[in-house]
């Protein structure tokens, strides 16, 4: 097994480099709509595609996947709400443990169920710690995993968990305020588990502005993702890039 992808993550947070990911939900984006955002984050160079949600089935996601590759070469990376959310068609998985909650199926009792499939896959297998932290709003995470998020204001139990997923071996950190958040993950939560830790952070939830982006990017989170947003304003993808762009050629220059 390769690990191409994190390679280039951490590759990329040592240069200083941010990534943008395009999350796609096979049950929200209809495959007739595909087209639109597929020519948008081409022309945006965006870098990663996370494939997953918390209802899909397989034959939507292979659905998804095949159509994705079709039409262009940025790496799919599959992002599974569930044990059964497997592909071989995309490039890689990240293994999420949720170390923000205390389901134990969900640290490591479906990743039990799915490690042979993975062992025998052409999958690059991504361990990665997910925290769910308070948008604002109920999420379809938060209600299918029985688990509370950190609250928003706890940038030391953000930072602690953080520390704790380094220290037993994940590979990322992946911060979430979820699906159509009405408060993203604050700028002062990021740059602390950000300073705390040496691995890949990973940013997803509310990030509706260039604006939000930039103030995340600045304060340490190494891959923004954008998901609910850019389905009603597939537009939003360039505006991120740019502002991506523009500090990138900042650090670089």
């Amino acid at each position: 097994m390769t690990l191409e992808i994190y390679n280039d993550l951490v590759e990329a947070k040592k240069a200083g480099k941010k990534k943008l990911a395009v999350l796609i939900d096979p049950d929200e984006v209809r495959l007739g709509k595909m087209d639109q955002i597929l020519n948008i984050a081409t022309l945006a160079k965006v870098d990663y595609f996370f494939i997953g949600g918390s209802l899909i089935v397989n034959n939507q996601l292979d659905a998804c996947l095949v159509s994705i590759r079709e039409k262009c070469n940025i790496p799919m990376v599959l992002f599974p709400g569930d044990s059964y959310q497997l592909s071989y068609k995309a490039d890689a998985i990240l293994f999420l443990s949720l170390i923000s909650g205390r389901n134990a199926e969900l640290l490591i009792g479906k990743h039990v169920l799915t490690a042979p499939y993975l062992k025998m896959s052409p999958l690059e297998v991504i361990s990665t710690g997910y925290m769910l932290v308070d948008g604002g709003v109920p999420t379809t995470v938060s209600y299918i995993s029985n688990t509370n998020p950190i609250p928003n204001n706890k940038a030391d139990v953000a930072v602690c968990t953080a520390i704790a997923g380094e220290m037993l071996g994940l590979k990322c950190i992946y911060m979430d305020a979820g699906s159509g958040a009405r408060e993203p993950i604050s700028a002062e939560m990021i740059e602390a588990v950000s300073s705390a830790t040496s691995i890949p952070l990973i940013i997803g939830g509310g990030i509706k502005t260039p604006e939000k982006a930039r103030e995340n990017i600045e304060a340490g989170a190494d891959v923004i993702v954008v998901g609910n947003a850019f389905e009603k304003d597939p537009s939003l993808i360039i505006s991120i890039s740019n502002a991506i762009e523009k500090h990138n050629v900042k650090v670089n220059a």
